[in-house]
């Protein structure tokens, strides 16, 4: 049998004096953990609705109707185009949340700025995304009080981990990546590929929650659903600012995640625990607005071909950077390891 280990009475005495609080709020990454934990499970409930074919209390209150009232109109296109939505937004939630905790937990702990900043401008975006319901007039008191429930874990946790990053701290810390890779290796080509991809994502985001404060539908859509704008105003007319609140929600969520992905391209080093996060956010975001299509009819090739044309970037991009972090230099390794005490053990 090992002998037990000395006990260290100074080490004692110093855990004496430590409050019970006071490891929760010396380091932010515990508060900013709870909150992407609140961010992935608002993304499954999200999923959990819409596969059950329910709308939240409030959704049901604001139109005057049920699901089942709904779906007996138009051959239950408009229920299925509205679960449609519901699920891309919930899978896109998921995934974000996913990128968040791996920014906290790896780079951000290393003391790396570029992490923390990528984080802020990601939040920043989110909750001004709340606004756009000015566009549609449809106040989504549910995501409002989720909203308000996340704001205090950002709002001290950014700061308190701010205090702990590697200098320099500024903004311009995303202009310099932990690594370097040589030219022409599958590294940089999978770097280019899912800068692009990310691009593409914002590009996305920025034009389907314009649209959502806008026309709301594009042609397809309406095709889809066998209606006119008109007609669905004249069966409620509670019901479009209701499904432009989804579209909106959606466009910032993937808006939101091209954003992190984006940062995540350039600043990251190669890593196993990197390649997976990302392969893990992009399958759960990719199979969820891809796959709810065929699962509700939805199969317009001109509608799908954006996402599937996505998808085959971002697995492109992965493959290429699969195995990268073997090859990593020096420098990189060593931003990957684990701090002092700290097991790096796979």
């Amino acid at each position: 049998m090992n002998a037990a280990a000395p006990h260290d009475p100074d080490a004692q005495d110093a855990d004496a004096h430590v409050g019970l609080f006071s490891p929760l709020f010396a380091d932010g990454r515990p508060l900013l953990t709870l909150a992407s934990l609140g961010l992935l499970l608002a993304g499954a409930f999200a999923l959990f609705l819409a596969a059950t074919g329910h709308f939240l209390p409030h959704d049901v209150t604001y139109l005057g109707m049920t699901p089942q009232e709904l779906c007996a109109l138009h051959g239950c296109r408009v229920v299925h185009f509205m679960i449609h939505d519901r699920v891309s937004f919930g899978g896109a939630l998921v995934a974000l949340a996913t990128l968040y905790l791996w920014l906290i937990h790896f780079p951000l702990r290393r003391g790396r700025a570029w992490a923390w900043w990528t984080l802020l401008v990601s939040v920043v975006a989110g909750f001004l995304s709340f606004l756009t319901y000015l566009g549609f007039g449809y106040l989504d008191t549910w995501h409002g009080l989720a909203t308000l429930a996340l704001l205090p874990c950002f709002a001290i946790g950014l700061p308190l981990a701010y205090r702990r990053l590697d200098e320099p701290r500024g903004i311009a810390s995303l202009r310099r990546p932990d690594d370097n890779p040589p030219a022409r290796s599958r590294a940089r080509r999978g770097r280019y590929l899912l800068l692009g991809t990310a691009a593409t994502m914002i590009a996305a985001g920025i034009t389907i929650t314009v649209l959502g404060m806008t026309a709301v539908f594009v042609p397809q859509d309406l095709d889809y659903m066998g209606t006119t704008p008109a007609e669905l105003a004249a069966l409620n007319p509670r019901l479009i600012p209701l499904i432009a609140h989804d579209r909106a929600g959606f466009g910032a969520a993937v808006l939101n995640l091209g954003l992190v992905t984006f940062a995540i391209a350039r600043c990251a080093a190669p890593a196993r625990h990197c390649w997976q996060a990302l392969a893990l956010s992009g399958a759960v975001a990719f199979g969820c607005a891809i796959g709810i299509h065929p699962m509700v009819g939805y199969n317009n090739p001109v509608h799908l071909a954006p996402a599937c044309l996505g998808a085959i970037l971002y697995a492109a991009a992965l493959w290429f950077l699969r195995g990268a972090h073997h090859s990593a230099g020096p420098e990189s390794r060593l931003s990957n390891e684990a701090p002092p005490g700290q097991s790096t053990s796979r």
